[in-house]
């Protein structure tokens, strides 16, 4: 048992530390965000269905109409999650786009009243008011390094990216799938799918094929096979083993380790008031989840 639960523990940092280096990855791709969604999608899929085929051969579930229906719909803003995500990546520092997608864990505590019927708790109250303060320094208006035009499209498509997420999280409470892998796997075909009308009206999805070259190939299967394939296997084969908070807590080494590489790599650098911030998302997030019985 010890040694499923090490497993377990490596295969889960491992899976968080792979989504950390995404916005890495997303600034030397020269797709659209559309684009890159869809296929990031349609790869993320099609890794997993192979995977379910070779490890899980004797496992099928039925998936209930009303769980389907869910599903499409957690899957469609999955999608649209991804897009701006990928923008806020465009118009911003990885670092920035990254701690406002994590304010996700806030809009989820300050919603709970209103769909769960939840008692927001004293302490859940500061660490919401902590995270909003936090969004606040990051976004440079107190300290005078106030973002201009695509710095402030930045934010709000990280914003966006974090509401469109946490709605995802309130929904998959409502969903009652046995296998994460198949429920997974819906998912993401839906979030490749509802970028397809968007790629066509837009008329850029064929002109962007034409010009993928050999880099840009490589790049998008390691986002798609690497960052969504194996990240979302590693995840969900790990999370059986794992307490509800180790998982909660855990996952907060994929921003941490964003901040690092994003400074390391892409020579981003924050302010005083900034780092201040980060700590203030970060630390009310990871507060926020522990000790609680859920």
């Amino acid at each position: 048992m010890e040694n499923d639960s090490k497993r377990s523990y490596i295969m889960f940092i491992t899976s968080v530390l792979i989504f950390g280096t995404i916005g890495i990855f997303r600034r030397y791709i020269p797709l659209s965000s559309g684009m890159l969604a869809f296929l990031r999608g349609l790869l993320g899929a099609g890794f997993l269905a192979a995977y379910k085929r070779f490890y899980q051969r004797n496992k099928n579930y039925n998936i209930s109409s009303r769980n389907m229906v869910l599903l499409l719909i957690t899957g469609a803003l999955i999608g649209l999650n991804w897009m701006l995500l990928f923008e806020a990546y465009n118009y911003t520092s990885v670092s920035v786009a990254t701690l406002c997608y994590y304010m996700q864990p806030t809009i989820v505590i300050l919603l709970s009243p209103l769909v769960f019927s939840e008692k927001l708790t004293g302490k859940r109250m500061i660490c919401a008011l902590a995270a909003v303060i936090g969004m606040v320094l990051v976004s440079g208006v107190i300290g005078g390094s106030a973002g201009q035009g695509d710095d402030l499209k930045g934010i709000a498509c990280g914003l966006g990216a974090a509401a469109l997420y946490a709605t995802v999280v309130i929904l998959n409470k409502k969903i009652h799938v046995e296998d994460a892998i198949d429920k997974t796997i819906v998912q993401l075909i839906t979030a490749a799918a509802v970028m397809m009308p968007y790629l066509a009206l837009s008329g850029r999805g064929q002109m962007e094929f034409d010009s993928i070259g050999t880099t840009t190939v490589i790049m998008v299967l390691i986002v798609g096979i690497i960052h969504t394939g194996i990240a979302y296997a590693l995840y969900f084969g790990s999370m059986e083993k794992l307490k509800a908070q180790s998982v909660a807590v855990l996952s907060y080494l994929d921003p941490v380790f964003a901040l690092i590489l994003s400074a390391v790599i892409l020579g981003e650098r924050m302010t005083v008031f900034g780092i201040i911030g980060a700590v203030l998302i970060i630390g009310s997030a990871i507060i926020s989840e522990t000790g609680n019985k859920e």
